[in-house]
């Protein structure tokens, strides 16, 4: 029998009230935990005070050391436990649910309720099944009728019965309906409706078919997801990860996952969604971030600094050379270069207060005297491992020296006693050995470091003779030794490109035997369009056990279009044609209204495959101004206009140059800020950006930066990124006329003024 609305309503109550028990009962036993976590703390010092006079005491010391260390890692996971079932409850609470399935299987009726995380009843009985679940699939896939589920060891056959969406705010049913569909298109059109927040939400509810297969990939090495904008690819790819951590628990935590997200300003903005459906964030970094912190002390420059100096010049020979060295066989040439057994490498001295220690020719003397059968890493590490040897066997010889000893001498009692540390000595020549080598050792301790950290081995270095023993047929030997003679001079400033960056640290990986990472088990790479070719072969050599999760959009390619020609999804496929790829195409926008989606995708060559969803609203205003004076004094005018309807309008300009001047220009007038590729948060107000840090955000109104006659067919991808982050209005402005990309527009899905 069909439950009706008051039916449904008296379940709502009927969980909530349980949900809030429970919470009651998880926040108590924390409590408890916390406690018996201190209590074990407290008295861990009392139980395990070391007795060495004896062996047996020793054993017996030990002993009782871990089995307290064994009380606290388990008093510690018990509150861990706990408060995941915290969180998982309180996500629940106000909202218990959003969708209900029944279906017949085996002759029997059964009933499931679908929500961000499961519920049990005392008596273990499921209220709520977590929307991940295998049965859960069905209400994402299946329409009514004879459907199949995968479990993890069989297919399932049911007869699928009802289907049922639910909108509950504040454990009140606002409204519910039966479907045959993914999602009913009034739910879809009341999420879609909403205003911009600070925070990404979860799409649990609205997930879409074509989305819950992205979401529900198991079997891909390599899932590329090609989608236009506000198709809901980065709220995809999030329930992604959601997903794979409920499916492979036992194999898999956050900590084995890393996104690389455009900006700062993006990670904070999608940082709520996986704690709001009960995981742990995984780790974020930004491609520079990411570069710099493994070439620690260059300054690596970012791909906004790249792209706000190609605004201003980009000769044809800088985007030969850069498409050279960031091509998939220049990165093969250089890995196979640095991989043969035969180089040479030319090592640098180690000094040691401004004299050499190691020299050159004796550190070179170390790796020639190996066998060369081995890989050139291993001879490399083999090296390192014989400096640290004879570092070793100084320290003892010279240890003994009248400076040292006269050093020993001169101790004052306070640094005597923490060199001796917990190393009570009776004897005193043995006390005086032991003292004279830890202090040597401190003395050399910029040796060490300097082993350890590969400072007699230079990549930069190599890399340059590299470049000057491989300059290619197609370009000129002027054009080459000047990109050589500007990577030495960067080099010396501590600065490097990107595109050089990245071979670099390939060639510093295989030659020093590190950098690559086992443990990494996920990678996921948002605006994959922005990454150059060489940054893909990278990752795929640096997390060797990794499978990728790679996602964007090619016709929001504002790094690259500029430069690159070819087809850069085919060049990303072929990087990884040894592994099993699938490539996912979503072309239904969601983001914007059907008004502002019309507008934006007529400037594309083949826009006509984006489909618009059916949200109506405001049409785009294209409003032109005769001089920058009276651009400028409009602006505030403009912002109160779009604040009648919205919350957070933004300013999106081209460049960072651009942005600060218009902020110079209004801050006296009214409240705005600039936002920068520092800032980790967007603030409220009138906000001024350039549009590579607004990528993978929205905003409830758009002013686009003076779209004038400066704007060629070849920067189509900057004006549709820029339209396309607005959800329910867009003005598009100029200072004189409008720019012809513009032209192509039906004068239908705009009003001009």
């Amino acid at each position: 029998m069909i439950k009706t609305k008051a039916q449904e309503q008296k379940r709502v109550d009927t969980v909530a009230k349980i949900i809030d028990e429970q919470l009651v009962e998880t926040q108590t036993k924390i409590d408890d935990a916390k406690k018996r976590t201190k209590e074990i703390e407290t008295t861990y010092g009392a139980n395990t005070r070391v007795n060495t006079l004896e062996v047996d005491d020793q054993m017996e010391t030990n002993a009782s050391v871990q089995q307290q260390k064994q009380l606290i890692s388990m008093a510690l996971e018990n509150e861990t436990v706990l408060n995941h079932k915290d969180r998982q409850l309180k996500s629940l609470q106000g909202s218990p649910y959003f969708g209900k399935i029944e279906l017949t299987e085996d002759g029997q009726d059964q009933t499931f309720y679908i929500g961000t995380s499961t519920l049990q009843d005392n008596n273990n009985d499921f209220l709520i099944h977590d929307w991940r679940a295998p049965i859960s699939s069905l209400y994402y896939n299946g329409t009514l009728g004879k459907v199949k589920y995968e479990l993890p060891k069989e297919t399932k056959e049911v007869e699928l019965t009802l289907k049922r969406q639910f909108n509950i705010v504040d454990n009140k049913i606002k409204n519910m309906f039966d479907t045959n569909e993914t999602v009913g298109d009034e739910i879809l059109q009341n999420a879609l409706g909403s205003k911009s927040s600070e925070y990404m939400k979860n799409i649990v509810a609205t997930i879409q078919q074509e989305q819950n297969t992205i979401i529900r990939d198991t079997t891909s090495d390599v899932l590329i997801v090609q989608g236009a904008a506000g198709s809901g690819k980065t709220s995809a790819i999030l329930q992604r990860v959601a997903y794979l951590l409920y499916h492979s628990r036992s194999q898999l935590n956050s900590d084995n996952m890393i996104l690389f997200s455009p900006n700062k300003l993006f990670s904070n903005y999608i940082s709520q969604v996986l704690p709001s459906l009960g995981e742990n964030n995984m780790r974020q970094v930004t491609l520079d971030d990411f570069l710099s912190r493994r070439l620690y002390g260059v300054k690596v420059q970012s791909l906004f600094e790249r792209f706000e100096k190609d605004l201003h010049s980009l000769p044809e020979t800088t985007k030969e050379i850069r498409n050279h060295k960031e091509s998939k066989s220049f990165f093969l040439d250089v890995k196979q270069y640095f991989s043969d057994n035969n180089l040479k490498l030319n090592f640098e001295d180690i000094y040691f207060e401004d004299e050499i220690f190691f020299s050159h020719e004796h550190i070179q003397s170390i790796f020639d005297s190996l066998n060369t059968r081995l890989p050139i890493g291993t001879r490399y590490l083999q090296t390192k491992n014989q400096l640290i040897k004879e570092l070793k066997k100084r320290i003892k010889l010279d240890a003994m020296d009248e400076w040292v000893q006269d050093e020993i001498d001169n101790l004052d009692d306070l640094t005597f006693q923490q060199l001796l540390k917990d190393n009570q000595i009776e004897d005193s020549e043995k006390q005086r050995e032991f003292l004279s080598q830890k202090f040597l050792k401190e003395r050399y301790r910029t040796i060490y470091n300097g082993i350890f950290n590969d400072f007699y081995w230079n990549p930069y270095k190599a890399y340059a003779s590299f470049l000057e023993a491989n300059q290619p047929n197609s370009i000129s030997s002027t054009a080459w030794k000047m990109m050589i003679d500007n990577l030495n001079d960067n080099i010396e400033a501590h600065k490097i490109d990107l595109s050089d960056a990245i071979l670099v640290l390939l060639i510093r990986d295989l030659i020093t035997q590190t950098g690559t990472n086992y443990s990494i088990q996920q990678i996921f790479v948002d605006e994959m369009q922005d990454y150059p070719t060489s940054v893909f072969e990278y990752l795929k050599f640096a997390f060797p056990n990794s499978k990728f999760t790679l996602l964007g959009d090619f016709s929001q390619d504002i790094f690259a279009s500029t430069y690159v020609e070819n087809n850069r999804l085919d060049s990303l496929q072929d990087i990884f044609s040894d592994k099993k790829c699938q490539l996912i195409t979503l072309n239904q926008s969601y983001r914007s209204t059907a008004d502002i989606t019309d507008f934006a995708k007529a400037i594309l060559p083949h826009g006509q495959k984006i489909k618009t969803f059916s949200r109506s609203g405001n049409l785009v205003q294209l409003k032109q101004f005769v001089d920058e004076d009276t651009y400028i004094q409009s602006l505030p005018e403009l912002y109160h206009e779009l604040t009648n309807q919205n919350d957070t309008v933004a300013i999106l300009t081209t460049s960072n140059v651009r942005a600060k001047y218009l902020y110079d220009q209004l801050k006296e007038h009214i409240d705005v800020s600039l936002i920068s590729d520092q800032n980790r948060k967007l603030k409220s107000g009138l906000l001024i950006l350039p549009i590579y840090l607004a990528k993978g955000l929205e905003f409830d109104a758009v002013i686009a930066d003076n779209i004038n006659q400066d704007f060629k067919e070849n920067q189509l991808d900057i004006l549709y990124t820029i339209f396309t982050r607005a959800m329910h209005d867009l003005i598009v402005t100029s200072v004189g006329d409008f720019s012809p990309v513009l032209d192509k527009i039906d004068s239908k899905l705009y009003k001009k003024s």
